[in-house]
Parts: structure tokens; sequence; C-alpha cells
């Protein structure tokens, strides 16, 4: 019974913690982004501003939100690797989106841009300006639609 009661003790002082810790975002300058995410912004996005940076820090991660000035959106992992570009109605900077990707839509949907492209470790994520969405593994073949 004892035990019992030290582990319901550590369980709710866990679930403390981690309530205390769960969102947690705070707003930073962009010279406070972790360079290599500076210097992405300033290769993709070099004649736009930046409207605020947001720092996300949950219990064990922390990521970083990026709102530019004409409304798309990046975000970045902890090390500072994009992981989501959102542009809206924009097409996407088309060095951002690797080569087979690009070649694939290319050749399939000629007339559409790529508004918003993700990546994680499965793979990769791009929409068209029309909402139309495809999926690629990390060897860039394409595993599926979504309309």
């Amino acid at each position: 019974m004892k035990a019992r009661k030290i582990l319901l003790v550590l369980c709710m002082a866990f679930v403390g913690i981690f309530a205390a810790n769960a969102d947690n975002d705070r707003m930073i300058t962009a010279e406070q982004l972790p360079k290599v995410s500076r210097e992405f912004i300033q290769k993709y996005f070099k004649d736009i501003g930046v409207s605020y940076v947001k720092l996300d820090q949950d219990f064990m991660e922390k990521s970083y939100e990026v709102l530019l000035t004409n409304g798309s959106k990046v975000e970045f992992d902890r090390n500072g690797q994009w992981e989501k570009i959102d542009c809206r109605r924009n097409p996407v900077p088309a060095g951002i989106v690797p080569e087979p990707i690009k070649n694939f839509v290319k050749k399939n949907h000629p007339n559409q841009p790529i508004v918003k492209i993700e990546r994680d470790r499965r793979g990769y994520e791009i929409e068209f300006r029309n909402g139309f969405e495809i999926e690629f593994d990390k060897a860039y073949n394409m595993v599926g639609y979504d309309d």
C-alpha cells in the first residue's frame, strides 16, 4: 500500500511538471533563431520581412515558428532545420523543394504551384493552391494523394 501511495505521488508530480511546462510559448527576435534558420530565411525569403518569431517549448521539445510579413509561415525544429513551410497562396520558393518532387510535379501536375511543404522522418507532403495534397516517402516516391 505504501508503494502505491509513493507511485501515485510521483505520477502526480510528473503530471504537474508536464502541465507547467506545456504550452510555454514566448516571442523572441529573429536574431535569436538558430544560425541555420536565419540563413534559410535570408536565402529563400530575402526580400520579405519577419513579422514575429515564436519559440515553442514543450516538456522535452523546442521549435520555432516564424511569420513573415507576406503571411507565409516557416516552422523550424530545435536544431533550426525547416519542418513546414506554408506560403498560403504564393508558391514555395523552388530551391526548397527537392528535385525529384519538382520533377514529379512538373510531369504530373504542371500547372499547379506548390504552396505548402512539410517534412518529417517519414518523408514529405506537398499541397497545391487548389488544396490537393501529395505524400512522398524519404526516397521521394509518391505514396499517396489526398484531396
